[in-house]
């Protein structure tokens, strides 16, 4: 069994082992023509539960044979053109190179003895990032494994910085658009089912300013303690930014935190064109960017950034075994000190090998595209009879529903569209997500591939309006 291990004797297994299943992926990748087969769970599950994990088969080959039965054939790629659904996009090639090589090495960053130049180059990319926001010279930060672990965290800095003796005093203020992970967060945090405030948003689906106002003045009067404001700057289901400097304004007149989630629109930190739409970011206590949504890296790569590097200190504990207090006066650099986790990936390589090569404005260039292609796409549902489109975009996602011309019940028309969405993802045509506005069954298109065009927008639209009206056809057939 030890021909396993990955060490100098096993160098040339390992060669061979990584080529042949990196070749089996290259050619799935190459010939798929759907985003999806459109399998179900209960037809995959019995071909997953058949397989003996007490019996291995020995022989690369065959595993990778089983492993097309059980996963590749049946995946969702995101990398196709008509994956229109999350926030997952398409990853780029020197990304997935370095997921090959941090994988081999297998660094942990949590300590400088167990990742030497990896540390260093995680730290050079979060002042990089952190000077792309504008954070100033005391900024510092940190990668996670998510925008929900960000969140968490900036919150937990939040907390600690409140000035209060009463955790059950403190409030959190998000828009009514802002990430579940705010109301989970809280809850981790021990601050009560109340501590969130929800601001009602505008029809741009921005967080209301003057909402937020009365809503701060109306917790100080009562004696509460405003802790944290957080504002989206890209919202899951409308990629709306809410108003950043009217909001770093009421966080600097009332002094409270102010965490900005840019997970999904940290991308227009790269953007040539439109990273004004981020202003205000500058001001911010704490920033999430998601560098696995907008900067075309593999899941995971994301990152805490605050603006003053003493507040990671709330993050800080000490081992004797692992990180002692001495280290800190050694100048020995562990970044456990600044996170929640403990063993962390060298995911920081990814976005590392992506800059080298590619660099930001190469990046920025793929985000500013499917902006651009999100504005197409609003002027084709606006244009067409068949749809309703909420919102204008600001990132690169559209929200909108079927609208039947003959049918009136608003109720028909939900069952409608989610019909059409189950159909769709039954076929394996394409992929796209739901959400409710108003209470109502909405589809949402969130365009991160810079290869889907207008055509691909235009073709699943008619794909959805089929759908639907197949539904509303058979429903009167029923109903006569």
């Amino acid at each position: 069994m030890r021909s396993h291990l990955l060490n100098g004797l096993t160098a040339e297994h390992y060669r061979r082992s990584v080529t042949e299943g990196v070749e089996r992926v290259a050619a799935r990748l190459a010939t798929t023509g759907r985003p999806f087969t459109g399998v179900t769970a209960d037809a995959l599950a019995p071909r997953i539960d058949a397989v003996d994990l007490d019996r291995p088969l020995g022989d690369t080959s065959a595993v990778l044979d089983e492993l097309e039965d059980v996963y590749l054939r049946d995946a969702v790629y995101f990398h196709h053109p008509r994956y229109l659904a999350h926030l997952n996009c398409p990853v780029v090639i020197p990304a997935v190179l370095a997921e090959a090589v941090l994988s081999a090495v297998n660094s942990s960053l949590d300590t400088w003895d167990q990742s030497a130049g990896a540390t260093l180059i995680e730290r050079r990319l979060v002042d990089w990032t952190a000077a792309r926001a504008g954070l100033g010279p005391s900024a510092d930060g940190v990668f996670t494994s998510g925008g929900t672990q960000s969140n968490l965290q900036a919150l937990l800095l939040a907390r600690e910085e409140a000035k209060t003796d009463s955790i059950a005093r403190l409030r959190v203020f998000a828009s009514e658009a802002s990430h579940f992970s705010v109301g989970k967060s809280a809850k981790l945090l021990g601050l009560g089912q109340d501590a969130v405030v929800t601001i009602p948003v505008g029809h741009d689906k921005r967080m209301q300013t003057v909402a937020l106002a009365h809503e701060l003045e109306r917790c100080t009067k009562d004696g509460l303690v405003p802790m944290a404001v957080v504002a989206t700057a890209g919202t899951t289901d409308f990629g709306s930014i809410d108003p950043l400097p009217e909001i770093a304004g009421l966080c600097a007149q009332y002094g409270v935190w102010m965490h900005v989630d840019a997970a999904y629109g940290c991308g227009l930190l790269a953007s040539l064109r439109y990273r004004d739409r981020l202003a205000g970011i500058e001001r911010a206590d704490s920033v999430t960017v998601d560098y696995h949504k907008s900067f075309f890296q593999p899941v995971s790569s994301s990152a805490l950034l605050v603006r003053d590097a003493a507040t990671l200190r709330h993050a800080t504990y000490h081992a004797e075994y692992l990180n002692p207090r001495r280290m800190v006066q050694e100048r020995i650099p562990n970044q456990v000190d600044k996170s929640l986790q403990t063993t962390r990936r060298f995911d920081a390589l990814k976005l590392w090998l992506t800059l080298r090569t590619m660099g930001a404005d190469g990046i920025g260039q793929l985000f500013d595209e499917v902006c651009d292609l999100a504005r197409e796409g609003y002027r084709l549902l606006a244009a067409d009879p068949r749809f309703d489109v909420v919102v204008e975009p600001t990132l690169s996602t559209l929200v909108f529903r079927y609208v039947p011309a003959a049918v009136t019940d608003p109720a028909a028309t939900d069952r409608a569209n989610l019909y059409a969405r189950k159909a769709l993802f039954a076929s394996g045509d394409a992929v796209v997500a739901g959400t409710k506005v108003a209470g109502r069954h909405y589809l949402k298109f969130t365009l991160l591939n810079p290869e889907t065009t207008t055509a691909d927008i235009t073709a699943v639209l008619d794909l959805i309006a089929g759908h639907a009206e197949q539904y509303l056809g058979e429903s009167l057939d029923r109903a006569s």
